[in-house]
This record gives structure tokens, C-alpha cells and sequence, in this order.
């Protein structure tokens, strides 16, 4: 990790463009972001996590100079060439021991603490966060004196609508029999990293073209904090809360902006083609 080189400009811009054309990112509160010192970004993780989490780091690299590392979930690092994607890009597996490690090195990281099963969505979980007892992040956090920046991102999990989930597999016989001839059901941590099945534009798992909302909360400050459980829970709850809240916040921006669905991609492509 210490010979880590950010990728140049120009790796995977192709993609990054596109997506910035198709979900016309916004982002609030970011001239108010104080980058002289690294931090831990802590947010929530939409459906899939693949799309908005490109926008939100390629923003922090053009607008604040920082090349944000990831910490991911150990499914990314089984899955060939995807792990090779991902790394160049600056991901480590979302140990212990590399998080220590970046925050020894004075690395601004990013962090999902619903990992995995918050990607996973399941119906009627939309933009909820779902990170069960965790505190590793406010513990890493706190032993560093590392800052935490909360942050939101509304958009995503309406690209999307889930016609399967976790929950219909686990509750079908035939499923869990096939689940069970081929042992999945370990490797899959009990359904937590079983994908749902969605629909996008029309019957398609092409996403449905939704405007992103990005937005950062207030530094919260770990220097004099006790590492006792009772303080790390208070981190963890304060970084929440304020996620929750601009969640919240955001869709309320959302319901005011007329560029939010289809009426501005309708809008693009009809002076595209008009050119």
C-alpha cells in the first residue's frame, strides 16, 4: 500500500464521463470541505454500489486534489479482474490492519460500514442504513484521531426497481435446495451478499436515468475522545445521524430540482438529436 501511484487522469475517464452525462451529479457543501488535513469518509451505500461511489471519488480528486482508498468487502477481491480494476483504482480489503495502516500513512479513506449487506438491498430498504452493531470505523477512527466526514448520496437506489430479493430466495424451497446442493449458502454469509434482481428502463437492469445527489456533513473530530466502548458508540451514532439527516435533506433538495428524472434526459437527447 505504500507504493501505491494514483491511476492517471485518463483510467476509466470514458466510463466517468458517461456517467456524468447520464446522472448529472450535484453536490452540496462541497467548497465548504476542509482538505488540509486527511479524513475518513464515512457514508451509505446505495444498490449495487458501483454507481455513484466513481462520481463521488473522481469529484474529492478534481475539486479537493485528494485520491480517496477504499476499503472494500472481501467479495470484490474473488472476482478476477474486477479485484484488478478496483485495486489500481486504489481499494484495499476493509481490514483492521489496512485501515491502520492508511492512517499511518496519512491517507484520506472512504468507508461503507453497511459493506456488503447494505449493497445488497432488499425491497422497501431504500437509502436505509444497515450497518447492524459495527463500530470498527469510529474505533480505527478514534485510535488515529483521524477526522470523520459524513457524507450521503441520494439517487442510486431508485435506478432501480427489486422484483427479487434475498428475502424471496430464503423463503423459496427449490432456491434453498439449489443453494444447498452447491453450498453456497456459507459463501454467501446467509443471504448478505445474495444480489437482488431488479429492473431498470422497462424490463432492462439498465438503470434508470436519475439525477445524483451528493452531499458532506460537518467534520467530526476523534482527538479527545476515550477508546472506551460506551465513547466509540457515541462516534458511531454522531456519524449516523448526520448521514441520516442529509439523507433526508437531500431528497428534500431533490422534490425542488425539475432536472431530477426523466424530463432532463428527455431534454438532452431531444437537442442532441436537434444538432
Amino acid at each position: 500500500m505504500d507504493n501505491f501511484v494514483p491511476p492517471k487522469e485518463n483510467y476509466g475517464k470514458w466510463g466517468r464521463d458517461l456517467e456524468r452525462w447520464y446522472f448529472d451529479p450535484v453536490f452540496l457543501n462541497s467548497d465548504q470541505l476542509n482538505m488540509s488535513k486527511p479524513a475518513l469518509f464515512v457514508g451509505n451505500h446505495t444498490l449495487y454500489g458501483l454507481l455513484d461511489v466513481p462520481l463521488f471519488v473522481e469529484h474529492i480528486r478534481e475539486q479537493h486534489g485528494i485520491h480517496l482508498r477504499s476499503l472494500g468487502d472481501r467479495m470484490h477481491f474473488h472476482i478476477p479482474v474486477w479485484k484488478d480494476i478496483l485495486t489500481k483504482g486504489g481499494m484495499v480489503l476493509g481490514s483492521p490492519e489496512n485501515c491502520h495502516a492508511l492512517m499511518e500513512g496519512g491517507q484520506s479513506i472512504i468507508v461503507f460500514p453497511g459493506g456488503a449487506r447494505e449493497v445488497m438491498r432488499r425491497k422497501g430498504e431504500k437509502y436505509q442504513l444497515i450497518w447492524k452493531r459495527r463500530t470498527g470505523f469510529a474505533r480505527l477512527a478514534i485510535e488515529h484521531g483521524y477526522d470523520i466526514i459524513p457524507f450521503a448520496s441520494v439517487g442510486a437506489d431508485d435506478c432501480f426497481d427489486i422484483v427479487v430479493d434475498a428475502n424471496d430466495i430464503q423463503n423459496n424451497s427449490t432456491a434453498q435446495k439449489v443453494l444447498s446442493a452447491f453450498k453456497l449458502n456459507d459463501k454467501l454469509r446467509g443471504g448478505d451478499i445474495l444480489p437482488p434482481l431488479p429492473t431498470g428502463v422497462g424490463y432492462l437492469p439498465i438503470p434508470k436515468p436519475q439525477r445524483f445527489y451528493f452531499s458532506f456533513g460537518e467534520r467530526i473530530s476523534t482527538l479527545d475522545v476515550t477508546q472506551d466502548e460506551q465513547a466509540i458508540w457515541g462516534i458511531r451514532e454522531q456519524v449516523a445521524q448526520s448521514i441520516e439527516k442529509q439523507i433526508s435533506e437531500l431528497k428534500e433538495y431533490r422534490s425542488t430540482d425539475k432536472k431530477e428524472n426523466w424530463s432532463w434526459l428527455r431534454k438532452k437527447l431531444t437537442k442532441s438529436f436537434d444538432e
